[in-house]
């Protein structure tokens, strides 16, 4: 006769589908306020790369309600200074030392590491991610969700109120509920390294330049290290010096300025511009890149996903514990989509300036972006677009 073991079951008021930097800064947010939070990945173990590499300053002020700004703060590399060029001629220099915040730079700061603080943050407040279980699916009754998870020990079945998709472009919780995603991809291919070279500018700037080949950023990190990313139309599963070299003699300054002496870490992927048509739908709701993808153009990826965690977590923990009607979770999309919005426009026109190939289009782009930085309250709406705080509202700061 066979034996039918069954799935061993846990109860929790909320799951979370992933642990990168957006699901682990929900679960501090939700366990700062008592609530009984589990976050799950399938991963043995986080992801251990760079990828994202800088930190805004509406993104340190919203992080202060977890509690760990300081702690990125202590860790990263302070920028006042961005820049577009194209090659050696500066089109538009951006100083963010004059912005309205404490936070008036630009945190240079890897995702491995910050991911390393959030994940010692979680551990403070008494949480620790479950590696290596991979959601297969969630069901939805008028009990709550189950989640069918496979661990290494075996299955295992969670009873969730509320189940977050922080699980990325491909989200299994997106999918389940049937949330469509509005917009498109780009045909170029963005490439990511870390390097070491000797670089003439120095290490106090962001420099973005144009060039006719495609697009190119400069950016120090902390330790001496610079972050490269580039549009290219292939690429090698691994850069090599050579390959990084070539793109900084192909699109940087026209005389040597920087010569790359090792690779640290590079990875390539091509980028789509979307946005979730929803949020939420029930008690599932969708946060970081399951809910936005776009182009890493303007450094905010990561950072609106970080907000979206924090938010999401006052209004859940307020729901949760002041038993509070359905409708109130509608402030999470109401207060975040058009965010996400706002966000997908500003990296989709530095995108398209930046990848514009017609020597009429990019003398006429190189123009007006000239003409324009003369001007302060320009520069100054630039500043406040990349740092985040043109999108701070008083709804948020009220939560």
């Amino acid at each position: 006769m066979q034996t039918i073991v069954k799935a061993a079951t846990e109860d929790t008021d909320v799951l979370i589908v992933g642990a990168g930097p957006t699901g682990l800064a929900l679960a501090i947010a939700l366990m700062r306020s008592g609530i009984n939070t589990m976050i799950v990945d399938k991963l043995v173990i986080g992801q251990n790369t760079s990828r994202a590499a800088v930190v805004h300053a509406h993104t340190l002020e919203v992080l202060e309600s977890i509690n760990v700004s300081e702690r990125l703060v202590q860790e990263g590399l302070k920028l006042t200074k961005f820049s577009i060029r194209d090659r050696d001629h500066v089109l538009v220099q951006l100083h963010f030392d004059s912005l309205p915040t404490r936070y008036n730079y630009l945190l240079m700061l890897p995702q491995d590491r910050t991911e390393r603080i959030l994940n010692k943050t979680l551990t403070d407040v008494g949480g620790a991610v479950r590696w290596g279980c991979t959601v297969e699916k969630l069901v939805e009754t008028s009990g709550g969700i189950h989640a069918c998870i496979e661990t290494g020990q075996g299955k295992q079945v969670i009873n969730a109120r509320y189940v977050i998709g922080a699980d990325g472009m491909h989200s299994l919780v997106r999918e389940t509920v049937g949330i469509e995603c509005t917009g498109g991809s780009y045909e170029q291919l963005f490439v990511l390294a870390d390097v070491e070279m000797n670089w003439s500018y120095g290490g106090d700037e962001v420099m973005q330049f144009f060039s006719p080949t495609g697009l190119l950023v400069v950016a120090p990190l902390p330790a001496g290290r610079y972050r490269i990313v580039a549009t290219v139309d292939s690429v090698p599963m691994q850069l090599a010096i050579t390959d990084v070299q070539a793109l900084l003699d192909a699109r940087g300054p026209t005389h040597a300025a920087g010569k790359v002496t090792y690779v640290h870490w590079s990875s390539h992927f091509r980028l789509h511009h979307r946005v979730a048509n929803q949020y939420r739908r029930r008690h599932f709701f969708l946060v970081g890149d399951a809910a936005h993808v776009h182009s890493p153009a303007g450094g905010q990826g990561m950072n609106t996903g970080l907000i979206d965690a924090c938010i999401l977590g006052r209004i859940l923990s307020h729901a949760i514990l002041k038993h509070s009607d359905d409708s109130y979770l509608d402030q999470y999309e109401i207060l975040r989509r058009p965010a996400a919005q706002q966000v997908l426009q500003l990296a989709e026109q530095l995108t398209q300036m930046a990848i514009m190939k017609g020597l009429s289009q990019r003398l006429l782009r190189n123009v007006m972006l000239r003409t324009f930085g003369l001007f302060p309250m320009f520069r100054h709406h630039l500043e406040m677009s990349l740092s985040g705080l043109s999108r701070r509202t008083a709804a948020e700061t009220k939560l």
